[in-house]
């Protein structure tokens, strides 16, 4: 047990000579003392040299050495280069795209359904006051295209998240199951309004709801009680002198655009991921699919000939509201 005493004596008696008395020179002791490899005839400078050496191949292997810490770095570097390239390369690619398509005229509609929770989606459309247009609120859409017309005619559009319109639609699809025979195919969820020729303004008042958050409701716009509508049978506005509308229901939720490992894996799992963090004029979307339920009138048996305004249809070409004519 002399051994075991001796070391005791030098750890205590090191504290303010070889190292702090810390927990690392108590295991060194305990250690010693455990396993017994101490002989009780070492020397004090012997033990001292033992600590040394076992609390330094400790620092050691905690901290790195220079050679380590200089290919961390270069590491760090070459991690940060390739980020930078991947998210100039994506700049880029998305600028080429945006010329590209400028080049390529888009239609432009506008969406309409209720204000979020201004109706719930089991609410028969009698039991809404019709007169209070501030319960309807409307969209731009940046993209709406047909995308199948057999076995059911399908429609798809864009849209821009946060925002009233994605919410609202997003409820509705949530809180009602599709159904796919045509006597139960169910109310309309929205009506898709084409713009005719002399709708750019329209097509501006329901782009931007920081100046016009209720545009069927608003002294601000061009029209002094709003932008005129009539109601649907479903109880939806369809705006007046538009080219056409479309009564139509969603066939299932949001599809998030943001999200490419959803999308990779078929839409067969729930979103996982959130909205990424984005850089500055970028913006996130989800992406809906309607099944047409009906072409609504649109001309209240008024006659339009060829060539009217009423039947030239708006269109988005090189960052403009314009229209298209046959030539003469």
């Amino acid at each position: 047990m002399s051994h075991i005493r001796r070391c005791r004596r030098l750890a205590l008696s090191s504290r303010s000579k070889v190292t702090p008395w810390t927990p690392t020179s108590i295991q060194v002791a305990t250690r010693w003392r455990a396993v017994g490899t101490v002989s009780a005839s070492a020397s004090r400078p012997q033990l001292r040299r033992e600590a040394k050496e076992e609390l330094g191949d400790r620092d050691r292997t905690s901290k790195p050495t220079p050679e380590v810490r200089y290919h961390t770095r270069e590491r760090e570097a070459d991690d940060t280069a390739s980020r930078i390239h991947r998210k100039e390369e994506s700049k880029r690619l998305k600028a080429e795209l945006r010329s590209l398509l400028r080049n390529i005229a888009q239609p432009v509609a506008v969406v309409t359904s209720f204000m979020p929770n201004s109706r719930t989606p089991t609410s028969p459309a009698n039991s809404i006051d019709h007169k209070k247009a501030n319960i309807y609120h409307g969209a731009t859409l940046s993209s709406f295209t047909s995308i199948a017309m057999d076995p059911y005619p399908l429609v798809a559009f864009a849209l821009r998240i946060p925002s009233r319109m994605a919410t609202t639609l997003a409820s509705l699809s949530n809180s009602s199951s599709p159904s796919s025979l045509p006597s139960a195919q169910g109310a309309a969820h929205m009506v898709v309004n084409l713009l005719s020729a002399s709708q750019a303004s329209t097509a501006v008042t329901f782009s931007r709801p920081d100046l016009h958050p209720t545009p069927f409701h608003d002294s601000s716009s061009l029209e002094k009680n709003g932008v005129p509508y009539i109601l649907s049978q479903d109880g939806l506005p369809i705006i007046n002198g538009v080219v056409g509308a479309l009564s139509c229901r969603l066939v299932g939720g949001p599809i998030p655009l943001y999200d490419l490992e959803f999308l990779e894996q078929d839409g067969k799992s729930e979103p996982a991921h959130g909205m990424p963090v984005l850089g500055k004029g970028e913006a996130g979307s989800e992406l809906f699919i309607a099944r047409v339920l009906r072409v609504e009138t649109v001309t209240d048996g008024e006659e339009v000939k060829e060539g009217d305004e009423r039947t030239l249809p708006l269109v988005y070409h090189q960052r403009n509201y314009t229209t298209c004519r046959k030539e003469s």
